[in-house]
């Protein structure tokens, strides 16, 4: 069988790696959007570097966009077999979908309106509301640990990863001339510390593993604890600069994890008295799915839950669905906090607050994840004194911070530890892939440590025979 490797390869977005099996079955590997590439994302989205209509199988490892955001888009140029998930990862990416078709919507209205006034071609949006809802008729759910017949000769488990509801790492046998492969798909890991979910899980003994890298330099643990970074961070800003805080957050995982801290914080008596906004319709209804699914939460949220009804609410938490109170936010000069998506802050109704409090010293941008280093949120993180927001020049006054330890993906300890089930002598290759090449250079070589002595770093559409 041969791996190409289309998307997250020397890179962290756009998921997309397609096995293509002798007899000719393909089976795709995530299908996610590529964010934060700068001049060149639109063309990589528009571009698969493979024929969707040949694909008879995709497998979603998690419905963060960066994962999933294509589908719609598969289905547009041919896609007609199936797709499996978990039951959460189904529910997620629809709410996930939905708005990522709005977010592109609104941003190309946005975009036309200065278009149109230089008299030059309009732009379309990748796909539509319509197009999403008609992807999830081919969503088949699939439970943890269940073993799925995809073919006769193939067959898939889902095994928990630990790094948002529903997500998975991918497992396959594969059974083709007389022999049998074992393949995992490690989707992204999450931390053994998560502050709301379990423990990434061990999966079995792999032939070959195609392994997230994304902090593979990084240790999180070498940060501050974050309820005190985040409580220090609006004690300064709120209290005493009169300030507001502006969060880029995904809304599904990151979200929720601030919630958690700052509900702890309020139960403690340690948050002030200060109102905070969570400003995307989306997150509301991600937190409702988090909810439905506490059978994944750790033992942290365990005992907060036996003092408190919710781990994700507390007083002065508003919630703003419409347009107009957003945008009112802006003009109301009292101290706050704004959680609001996106979390590389791309796109979304946390780009107009970027916009609009980048200029003031009182307000601080506050970074909780990772971003692509030509985003708007890797920019600030990265120390730009100006920065381009829908195309206006915007001077960096405001104090921007970041939090390292509030990442969903695991760091170097973290990934180590997910292989730590494997025999390294049995795993024949291990490809690296959702990391920056720099960075996947660095972890090779802790891998290699650990007995992994095959280690691939596949480059964009690069196809391998193994």
């Amino acid at each position: 069988m041969k791996i190409a490797f289309h998307g997250a390869a020397r890179n962290v977005t756009g998921s997309k790696h397609l096995i293509t099996l002798n007899n000719g079955t393909k089976i795709l590997l995530d299908c996610g959007l590529f964010q934060g590439m700068g001049q060149e994302t639109d063309d990589l989205n528009d571009e698969f570097g493979f024929n969707a209509a040949e694909v008879d199988f995709l497998i979603l490892s998690h419905a963060h966009i960066d994962h999933s955001g294509l589908i719609p888009r598969l289905i547009a140029k041919g896609f007609k077999g199936v797709i499996y998930g978990t039951t959460a990862t189904k529910k997620l990416a629809k709410i996930l979908l939905l708005d990522s078709a709005r977010i592109q919507a609104g941003d190309v209205r946005y975009k036309n309106k200065r278009l149109a006034k230089k008299g030059l071609p309009l732009e379309k949006a990748l796909y539509e509301e319509e197009d999403v809802l008609q992807a999830l008729d081919y969503f088949v759910s699939v439970d943890y640990d269940n073993e799925t017949r995809l073919t006769d000769d193939v067959s898939l488990k889902f095994i928990d990863a630990g790094h948002i509801i529903g997500s998975a790492s991918v497992n396959l046998t594969i059974n083709e001339d007389g022999k049998t492969t074992q393949l995992c798909f490690s989707g992204d890991v999450g931390q053994y510390g998560d502050l709301i979910l379990k423990a990434p899980q061990p999966f079995p003994q792999a032939d070959y593993i195609l392994l997230e890298s994304t902090y593979g330099d990084k240790l999180h643990k070498d940060a501050q604890p974050t309820a005190e970074a985040i409580l220090q961070v609006i004690l300064k800003t709120c209290v005493e600069k009169k300030g507001k805080v502006i969060i880029p957050a995904f809304s599904v995982g990151r979200t929720q994890e601030l919630l958690f801290v700052l509900n702890k914080l309020d139960l403690d008596g340690k948050l002030p008295d200060v109102k905070v906004y969570v400003d995307s319709p989306l997150s509301a209804k991600a937190t409702e799915i988090v909810e439905e699914h506490d059978e994944n939460y750790n033992k942290n949220v365990e005992e907060v839950l036996k003092v408190d009804d919710t781990p994700f609410d507390f007083k002065n938490l508003h919630y703003v669905e419409d347009a107009e109170e957003s945008k009112a936010l802006n003009n109301n000069p009292a101290p706050c906090v704004i959680i609001s998506s996106s979390g590389m802050a791309e796109a979304g109704r946390v780009k107009h607050h970027i916009k609009n409090n980048i200029g003031d010293s009182k307000n601080t941008i506050l970074m909780v994840g990772y971003c692509e280093p030509n985003s708007l949120g890797g920019r600030l993180k990265n120390g730009a004194k100006e920065v381009s927001i829908y195309g206006d020049q915007f001077e960096v006054i405001a104090e921007v911070q970041s939090i390292q330890s509030m990442s969903a993906h695991g760091d170097y300890e973290d990934l180590l530890n997910f292989v730590s089930c494997q025999d390294p002598a049995k795993v024949k290759k291990v490809f690296l892939v959702h990391g920056e090449y720099d960075v996947q250079q660095i972890f090779a070589a802790k891998l290699k440590e650990k007995g992994f002595n095959h280690i691939e770093i596949p480059d964009r559409h690069q196809e391998f025979e193994v």
